[in-house]
């Protein structure tokens, strides 16, 4: 029986525990510090609760004194709540994702004994990894009474959820016996925006550009406080060039559609628009531009409260590819408007898309308001793979109002296969001999 105790209480002795066991063996303690943490943040405004009432109420003007004797309020405002003074954090606070996580660590040594050979670690726990925060290796040759060890990290927080902070410590008592503890600090990190992202397929052929892409971006702010959005920018994949449009050009610079106070209060949401446009050495390269589904990632950067910064990058943004077959027919030169019964141009763009040269064949059928002037059935000739053939062509319509230009059809005679093309692109059909009504 007194074998079993003496061996609880070295081992109680051995993890820093301080034990007194009463019966035979005398009172046994080993000298251990204390690890101390506290998050590193800013402080924020201090608010009040202002309490008003009319110079005929039973009070009189009483609230008003109080209030302009609090040192806590602004002089001459006094029924503001927000005031002057700052307060510094009563707790933990939330930690959010893409802000930097900042903590004072500090090892004191409380016992009366001198300790030696202090070495403090500090490592990050997280689901996918452990990261080493601590700014030395080196050990600290010995910590007095009463003295302690300071050390402050830093860590950009890159992933949501549980986090645990571990401090390890491990030091040489007078004794020469080597003693080791950690302790453990739990803390969660959370979203901060929501982003949601939609793809629209152009095609701008009567621009010297093809094939643009554009990037509806939604963010929306999931805290409790306001955000000063700094920047809100999309890095375009090699391919890629991007032009922003959320600013409204003026004479002198562009003018945010935002406004001048770029703010974002709580669960409110604000959409981004870019457009992409493949770069000029890739623009004509149809089947390269095809399986282009990485189109870049967006790069966000926020400020809180007194200047906290915060950002989030998210990971490749990627599109559906758009099918366009074995060719592609796009449109070149359209009129925006023609007059009715009369024959008006337009030019196409057919692109071989596929991996073999295409011996092509034009039909032209006409439709209920649409009718194609010129010869149907008539030969284009070879294609190459990649390559492009501009086809001029007439037309003229029966029909007023917004009509759709159908009915053209390409037949490879190579595969015998036929590739329909309906609903090409509108065109507005007006009456010049219509009078109008006074």
């Amino acid at each position: 029986m007194e074998v079993n105790q003496a061996k609880q209480e070295h081992l109680l002795a051995l993890k820093g525990l301080h034990m007194e066991i009463s019966g035979k063996f005398p009172t046994f303690c080993n000298p251990k510090p204390n690890v101390y943490l506290m998050r590193l943040t800013k402080p924020t405004l201090f608010t009040n609760m202002p309490v008003t009432c009319e110079d005929r109420d039973l009070p009189g003007d009483l609230f008003g004194r109080l209030m302009k004797e609090d040192p806590s309020t602004i002089k001459g405002s006094e029924a503001l709540m927000l005031g002057e003074m700052l307060t510094l954090p009563q707790n933990f606070g939330n930690i959010f994702l893409g802000e930097t996580f900042s903590s004072y660590i500090s090892v004191n040594n409380d016992s009366s004994q001198l300790v030696k050979d202090i070495l403090v670690k500090a490592d990050l726990q997280t689901s996918s990894q452990r990261l080493n925060l601590s700014a030395s290796n080196n050990a600290v040759t010995e910590l007095k009474p009463e003295s302690c060890i300071d050390d402050v990290i830093h860590h950009e927080v890159k992933e949501i959820g549980t986090h645990i902070l571990v401090c390890a410590v491990s030091y040489t008592t007078q004794a020469g016996e080597k003693l080791y503890f950690r302790k453990f600090f739990k803390f969660q990190v959370l979203k901060p925006l929501d982003v949601k992202t939609k793809f629209y397929n152009a095609e701008s052929d009567l621009s010297s550009v093809t094939d643009e892409v554009f990037l509806e971006a939604q963010i929306q702010n999931i805290t409790t406080s306001s955000m000063f959005m700094e920047k809100v920018s999309l890095e375009p994949s090699m391919m890629y060039n991007v032009a922003e449009l959320n600013t409204v050009e003026t004479e002198d610079e562009g003018t945010s559609t935002f406004g001048k106070m770029s703010y974002l209060q709580p669960m409110d949401t604000r959409q981004y628009l870019y457009c992409l446009k493949p770069k000029p050495e890739f623009a004509e390269k149809a089947g390269v531009i095809k399986g282009v589904t990485v189109i870049g990632k967006l790069d966000i950067v926020w400020k809180t409260n007194l200047g906290e910064r915060g950002r989030l990058q998210t990971s490749q943004l990627q599109r559906m590819a758009p099918g366009y077959g074995d060719v592609r027919l796009s449109l070149e030169m359209i009129p925006d408007t023609v007059n009715l019964e009369e024959p008006f141009d337009i030019t196409c763009k057919i692109t071989n898309c596929s991996e073999r040269t295409m011996d092509l064949v034009l039909e032209m059928c006409n439709t209920c308001s649409i009718h194609w002037c010129g010869v149907s059935g008539r030969q284009l000739g070879k294609v190459s793979p990649s390559a492009s053939l501009a086809l001029p062509l007439k037309l003229l319509s029966s029909v007023q109002g917004l009509q759709s230009i159908s009915g053209l059809r390409l037949t490879d005679t190579f595969l015998k296969r036929t590739y329909e093309y309906d609903d090409i692109a509108q065109v507005c059909v007006v009456c010049p001999y219509m009078s109008r009504e006074s």
